[in-house]
């Protein structure tokens, strides 16, 4: 299979996703249809085993339960509470509840590993909050759709179980990967929102907020337990080697399920909708990363990976050029793709030209992911947008929301360059992890 075939084929799959074709399907009549056009018949009767495969495969065992933590705490009004909490201690910062969206959206997902979810619960509990007390509609926005982009890279991420499971690279090491440029990422965008702040103040910093007693905010940061214990127990039991990540997922579950009971809130009711949620989102997941696998069994048994390696290696490209010119391509693609979409279609054909230009494939994780929460707010697609569209209650226009988010790409964009240029900020805790 020559370069210029994969060139077609991916050509194709697009246009059949800009037809509005399930992302499933289009992989699925595509790796059919090529391998039998390749190698016959025989191909295609292979693929109900790889199907079958992924289905067992005890990666993705973690993919449900981590869909469910974050399900329990959306439902049970535990990241309510953890939002006033954090509030009360940034209220007096310059862009004041902004920082709280943003470190809250962190907090957030530290626990459940959905960015979308995250953008939606922070989204709800904070923006009447945000409008009543008179905060610019784009500023507010922008930082709950960036701060919700957070949650594919803070592990535990379900994107990063899947970018593992088709990289075959070790979950443990993506998620303490996650942790550093997580927070760095984080801070960067409070360190953006106070000199925004400073430089061209809102309205609402004119009116200064009611600090509280630092007894009651004391008092209110008991509601930050319940998310960081979890995180600890799923990192702590990881960096240990005492679970495995679907282990520790499973553990997170039962302390989330504790605190739920402790808090008075756990029915059944409430258990009925987080597992039927749980289960639509999993099913929908778990279908495209199966599509996927049958996929690459047509790209490897063609030879599609060696020759866009050789194809790329032609043009003589730098590790670095060869990245600065991926945050361009996948720059473009998230404008038109979701995520997952971006993940499964790109990793298997861009990993082995990264592997050949001696990229860490660890690194090239958070890197493929970064590109994903770029995708997150980028229009017209991204979804995050969209998300905090939705909960909006003023229904004011939608380009509020996109003029807000617009800066947070810069700074993503910015941040991977650093990320290119000082690689150690992904790749020293996992180093210390080994």
């Amino acid at each position: 299979m020559s370069a210029g075939a994969v060139i077609i084929g991916f050509t194709a799959m697009l246009v059949m996703m800009i037809l509005s074709l399930p992302v499933a399907v289009i992989m699925v009549v595509t790796g059919v249809v090529g391998g039998t056009l390749i190698f016959g018949w025989p191909l295609v009767l292979s693929m109900g085993p790889v199907a079958w495969g992924v289905q067992n495969e005890n990666i993705l065992t973690a993919v449900p339960l981590f869909i469910l933590l974050g399900e329990l705490l959306l439902r049970s009004g535990l990241a309510d509470r953890m939002y006033t909490a954090l509030a009360v201690w940034f209220v007096r910062l310059p862009g004041g509840l902004l920082h709280t969206n943003i470190g809250a959206s962190a907090l957030f997902a530290a626990t459940s590993g959905s960015s979308v979810a995250t953008a939606a619960t922070i989204g709800t509990v904070s923006l009447p909050n945000l409008m009543k007390r008179g905060y610019s509609p784009s500023r507010s926005l922008g930082s709950l759709a960036a701060g919700g982009t957070l949650g594919i890279l803070i592990p535990p991420s379900v994107n990063l179980l899947i970018y593992g499971s088709l990289a075959e690279t070790s979950i443990g090491q993506l998620f303490i990967a996650g942790i550093v440029p997580g927070l760095l990422l984080t801070l960067f965008f409070m360190l953006f929102i106070a000199v925004q702040s400073l430089v061209s103040p809102d309205p609402a910093q004119q009116v200064e907020e009611e600090l509280l007693p630092l007894r009651e905010r004391l008092k209110l940061a008991r509601h930050l337990v319940p998310p960081l214990i979890i995180f600890l127990v799923v990192m702590g039991s990881i960096y240990l080697g005492i679970a495995t990540p679907t282990e520790s997922a499973a553990l997170a579950v039962v302390v989330a399920l504790i605190f739920i009971a402790v808090s008075g809130r756990l029915s059944l009711p409430l258990l009925d909708t987080c597992f039927r949620q749980s289960a639509k989102t999993t099913g929908m997941i778990l279908m495209i990363v199966a599509a996927a696998f049958m996929l690459n069994v047509t790209l490897a048994l063609g030879g599609a990976a060696q020759a866009m390696t050789t194809w790329v290696a032609s043009f003589g490209l730098s590790a670095t050029w060869l990245l600065l010119i991926l945050i361009a391509f996948y720059l473009i693609l998230g404008m038109f793709m979701d995520v997952l979409s971006m993940q499964v279609l790109t990793i298997p054909i861009a990993l082995p030209v990264i592997s050949a230009a001696g990229i860490d494939p660890v690194w090239f994780g958070i890197f493929v992911v970064l590109m994903c929460e770029l995708g997150m707010i980028t229009p017209p697609v991204g979804m995050n947008l969209y998300v905090v569209q939705g909960v909006r209650t003023d229904r004011g226009p939608f380009g509020d929301v996109v003029k807000g988010a617009i800066p947070y790409a810069l700074i993503m964009i910015l941040f991977t360059i650093l990320l290119i240029l000082v690689p150690e900020i992904v790749l020293w805790l996992p180093a210390q992890m080994r």
